[in-house]
């Protein structure tokens, strides 16, 4: 499965539409993709996870390392639209208690 990750900025915040399926395979285009989006200065970041299908160990790392980077750059990350086998991924690794994750557009936790 192929993964594809469409950019749209909204003042000062970028929105990611990502679809398909991140994993091992995947996983290495999408962190290229988010962390340039970091290291051009975005500090407000927001992942619309709506049609991802899948999401493996990898996949976690990658919204993980782009997390750290925001965080001590004085940014913040937002995965929104999570399905709720995504949004229990995160909640049973413990990560919905220090990400800001929502099922919906408008906030996240």
């Amino acid at each position: 499965m192929n993964i594809t990750i469409d950019k749209q900025q909204r003042d000062e915040e970028i929105v990611v539409l990502v679809a398909g399926e991140i994993d091992a395979y995947t996983a290495p285009k999408l962190r290229e993709e988010l962390l340039a989006l970091a290291e051009e200065g975005n500090k407000s970041i927001t992942v619309n996870l709506q049609d991802v299908s899948y999401l493996d160990s990898t996949g976690l790392g990658v919204f993980v390392g782009l997390f750290k980077q925001l965080k001590e750059k004085g940014g913040e990350l937002k995965l929104i639209q999570l399905s709720d086998r995504l949004k229990r991924l995160f909640e049973i690794t413990g990560l919905s208690k220090v990400m800001n994750i929502s099922a919906t557009t408008e906030e996240g936790r």
